[in-house]
């Protein structure tokens, strides 16, 4: 069975659209982001239309673990939903759309359990990484973060996301 001429048009407009749209469309599944990125800070403007958050805008600050390596990375973002600051050591799932300039984070839907939104990061990775002493934020050299990562157990990329023995007293 054909579709007329005159239907078949908006027809192939509709399905090339709906294609488009889910081949964009970015994983949701968390194997499919090889990265994982530990936010420090960050701040946000969330726009509202008639009570629903609509946008989160904002930058902020984090680690990256990508591949062994960990470096401090400044970000900024415009999301559908808010974006969270890790809680202790927590990471989230990540993988460059443009490496070395665009993150996309797969970030938890709060309340709802396995569910995640993805989100871009405008990034500038640094030469150093970040660590957090006395409420301050604060570099050091990837080397020495490693050092430190190893002496506590700490490997995001690799499961362990809480260090396993008690960090220093330098607020590491």
């Amino acid at each position: 069975m054909s579709l007329p001429a005159s239907r078949l048009a908006p027809a192939l407009v509709a399905a090339l659209f709906f294609a488009g749209t889910s081949l964009a469309a970015e994983s949701k599944n968390p194997a499919d982001y090889p990265l994982r990125i530990h936010i420090f800070n960050r701040t946000e403007h969330t726009f509202y239309h008639r009570h629903v958050e609509e946008e989160s805008q904002g930058d902020g600050r984090a680690n990256l673990f990508a591949n062994g390596e960990v470096h401090a990375v400044d970000f900024s973002f415009n999301c559908n939903e808010r974006v969270l600051a890790s809680i202790g050591y927590e990471t989230y799932p990540a993988k460059w759309k443009k490496p070395g300039k665009e993150l996309i984070v797969l970030m938890p839907v709060m309340g709802k359990l396995n569910t995640f939104f993805t989100c871009a990061f405008d990034t500038n990775v640094k030469d150093d990484a970040y660590y957090s002493k006395g409420g301050h934020l604060e570099t050091e050299s990837p080397a020495d973060f490693k050092a430190w990562m190893t002496k506590v157990g700490y490997d995001p990329e690799h499961g362990k996301d809480t260090p396993t023995r008690k960090p220093g007293s330098d607020g590491q």
